[in-house]
């Protein structure tokens, strides 16, 4: 049984740090559900999972993910629960940890043909990150795209966040915000940004903006959408207030912002005619 001074334990725990996963180019995951999706991934990619983690209580839960995950070709440990707990900054370890391959998606190709894309503009908190990673995953976005100075969606807490959604959808990232319009745009994509002063307001007047291929362009809950990314959008649009509350989360806002594009272009497909004239898309 691996301890926490045993060297592979030790490697893995450097991946706590931000440094050391971009230089590895690996990432660890805490949890079962996640660790299903992970497995899953490397039954298809061999090498997406390095290693396995795993406290002896927890290898006799899940006995057929350890299994799936020999047959992959992950290599598998029995470890302590300290050296567990010396590889995750939760106070209670569920006991399993992966150490993962990062990838890195061209992001160019990744949007080829996306219809719908989660923007993340200098969002620095990881739980925020991961759970809009999560959010757009589930209304069926084609990627999740990091831009300016972002957290890294491969943070411990973004990973826990996003319960498993990292590895169902490519996660890109984009340094530089005029790489990433421009690219969204050579995608046909049209750019929208989330705005509490929006000159439009989310509804069926905005159903002709987003039944297009769309890109919705989130910031952080702290200071909004960069003014410059702002004014080179295609549009900004507000989310509704109708109580008395500030303002929404982040991970909310996605939610509302991207269900109502999947709305209008499922109206579009299904051949009703969306409110308004045209999409939004790259200017002519």
């Amino acid at each position: 049984m691996l301890t926490e001074r045993t060297p592979r334990v030790a490697a893995a725990r450097k991946l706590l740090r931000r440094a050391a996963r971009e230089d590895t180019g690996r990432f660890l995951v805490e949890g079962v559900r996640p660790a299903y999706d992970a497995v899953a991934r490397a039954e298809t990619d061999p090498g997406a999972v390095v290693d396995l983690f795993v406290t002896d209580a927890m290898a006799d839960r899940e006995r057929d993910l350890l299994i799936r995950a020999r047959a992959a070709g992950v290599r598998t440990a029995l470890v302590t629960d300290k050296a567990v707990a010396s590889l995750t900054d939760t106070v209670h370890p569920q006991g399993l940890v992966l150490v993962c391959r990062r990838d890195d998606p061209d992001t160019a190709r990744a949007l080829h043909g996306a219809r719908l894309v989660a923007v993340l503009a200098g969002v620095a908190d990881p739980g925020n990150a991961g759970t809009v990673i999560r959010t757009a995953d589930a209304a069926g976005a084609d990627a999740v795209l990091l831009t300016g100075d972002a957290v890294d969606p491969y943070n411990p807490k973004s990973v826990r966040a996003s319960m498993g959604s990292l590895f169902h959808l490519p996660v890109l990232r984009e340094r530089s915000t005029d790489a990433a319009l421009a690219t969204l745009r050579a995608a046909g994509l049209g750019v929208v940004v989330a705005d509490g002063d929006g000159e439009t307001e989310l509804g069926p007047a905005t159903d002709h903006l987003l039944a297009g291929p769309t890109a919705w362009v989130l910031g952080s809950e702290a200071h909004g959408v960069p003014d410059d990314l702002a004014a080179a959008a295609d549009a900004r649009v507000r989310v509704p207030i109708r109580g008395r509350a500030e303002s929404l989360n982040l991970a909310t806002a996605a939610a509302v912002c991207l269900y109502a594009s999947v709305r209008a272009q499922e109206t579009k497909r299904s051949g009703a005619r969306p409110s308004g004239q045209e999409t939004v898309g790259p200017p002519r």
